[in-house]
């Protein structure tokens, strides 16, 4: 009986323990910035969405997952032209990372080089549409991802909140 109650009493605390996570219909992005600013599905809008294909979803070791197909996005480039970052010379654009934030405090994290100097930088999509499904009616809302990366579960993050703007030092 005890080992019952122990047992019962452990699926308790571990159901309570998880928490469901609200899809987000908006970001902010904020840090090193001269001015923050908050991004919302309605301000996405104005950005063109590319149609990027699909994606074989991996985990860590690359073991894939699944697929998701019929993928549109705007390129995070896109998104983040309209930021003027807080730096004292061009130079210093080099130091700075962004550390993209889900709702449940999943971090991703891109250097400045590799969003604006690299191809990678140039298949960071923030998703619109997934497997023919828009972005307003998906339990986890305001994804992103990198289509170039090798093992792309890593990058691929549900429900972005914010992007901080940081500078190595």
């Amino acid at each position: 009986m005890k080992k019952i109650l122990l047992l019962l009493s452990f699926c308790t605390s571990v159901a309570f323990a998880q928490e469901t996570v609200k899809p987000t219909n908006q970001f902010s992005i904020g840090g090193k910035v001269k001015k923050g600013s908050v991004i919302t599905m309605d301000s996405l809008k104005q950005y063109t969405i590319q149609t990027i294909g699909d994606i074989k979803i991996t985990d860590h070791t690359g073991v894939f997952k699944h697929e998701d197909d019929k993928l549109k996005g705007i390129l995070i480039k896109d998104v983040l032209s309209h930021t003027q970052f807080d730096v004292g010379s061009p130079k210093l654009l080099s130091t700075l990372y962004f550390v993209f934030v889900a709702a449940d405090g999943y971090k991703v994290v891109y250097s400045s080089n590799e969003l604006y100097n690299t191809e990678v930088g140039n298949h960071v999509y923030i998703l619109m549409e997934k497997n023919g499904v828009k972005t307003s009616a998906m339990k986890e809302s305001l994804q992103m991802t990198s289509m170039m990366d090798l093992k792309t579960g890593r990058r691929y993050l549900h429900n972005l909140d914010k992007i901080i703007v940081g500078m190595a030092e």
